[in-house]
């Protein structure tokens, strides 16, 4: 592989945590640009070749700079993690152009609405809802668009529910209330809204960092695409909570209740949290993004937030009532 200077935008996230080193390995010239209050999830020997620029892109957007930020460090590539607004892509763009840089952005699954076929692929997604998922959707097509019309050459990637060891997974009942794992490790009931058998689909951090390594390396064939990145597995409501509930040796007591009732009893946050995850019933297709990327992901949906569920609680940053049960 012919080596690249790439500039990783926010790489200090969930993805850049697996994806910088994976650049590294692969012989490329890294340089991240982060706000440079954290750092990467996991540690890295890798992160020892790394140039790090510290900058805010909010405010630079704000003050029309940050592209020229970009470009005055020479990339070859720019991979973008922390693009959310179609004004910020458009910006970018706008200084990319005249370069020979190949951009490739972050976006979300969430640029599709509820589900009405499945799998949902590239092309038979409905129309987003939500500001994030519009902002996104709109983002995508801003960038395959220009792409085609002979501007600068982008690729857009779209993860699942980006899981894996430092943060918490999007749990069994489509929220972030660490109060689930308690319940399912100790066989106490759970409340699951709708039937239960509505869908999310998860992915691992490094499985999405090695798409947009692939991408980086077959820009020929990345060139104006888009792809769905998510593990080859998806998980239901019902399914997860069995499943969470058997890591501790538990059998998952789950309590069908209405969407109105589970309101009731349950913090706003994580009611609507649960809601916006579960309405949309999302299963993917990665078909494309093997066909021309030779995407392989590593780690089934199952596999994906039992290795975040395991990082919590060998942190104590859950508390649960059973231990895990040993990795087999």
């Amino acid at each position: 592989m012919t080596s690249k200077r790439i500039v990783v935008v926010g790489a200090t996230g969930h993805i850049g945590t697996f994806l910088v080193p994976r650049l590294v390995r692969a012989g490329h010239q890294v340089v991240t640009i982060s706000r440079g209050t954290r750092s990467a999830y996991v540690g890295a020997p890798e992160w020892q070749h790394v140039e790090q620029v510290t900058a805010d892109r909010e405010q630079e957007d704000r003050d029309g700079v940050f592209g020229d930020r970009v470009v005055a460090l020479r990339p070859g590539v720019v991979v973008d993690l922390v693009c959310f607004t179609l004004a910020s892509a458009e910006a970018l763009v706008a200084a990319l152009r005249g370069t020979d840089a190949h951009l490739v952005h972050c976006g979300s699954v969430w640029r599709a609405g509820p589900s009405a076929v499945l799998p949902v692929t590239e092309e038979n997604a409905t129309p987003p809802v939500g500001e994030y998922g519009t902002q996104k959707d709109a983002i995508a097509r801003f960038l395959k668009e220009g792409t085609a019309r002979g501007g600068v050459v982008t690729t857009s990637l779209h993860p699942g529910h980006v899981s894996g060891p430092g943060w918490a997974p999007i749990g069994p009942v489509g929220n972030l209330d660490p109060s689930v794992w308690h319940t399912l490790s100790a066989g106490e009931p759970l409340l699951v809204p709708g039937l239960g058998a509505e869908s999310m689909h998860h992915v691992h951090a490094d499985d999405v960092a090695q798409a947009f390594e692939l991408a980086v390396a077959h820009r020929d064939a990345a060139a104006g695409e888009d792809f769905s990145v998510v593990a080859p597995t998806a998980l239901t409501a019902r399914g997860y909570a069995a499943l969470a509930a058997s890591w501790f040796g538990q059998e998952a007591r789950l309590e069908s209740v209405s969407w109105d009732r589970f309101r009731q009893v349950v913090p706003t946050e994580h009611a609507e949290a649960s809601w916006e995850h579960l309405s949309r019933s999302h299963v993917f297709s990665i078909e494309k993004a093997r066909r021309l990327l030779g995407y392989a992901p590593r780690y089934t949906a199952e596999e994906t937030v039992l290795d975040a569920v395991r990082w919590l609680v060998d942190n104590d940053e859950v508390e649960v009532a059973r231990p895990l049960l040993p990795a087999t």
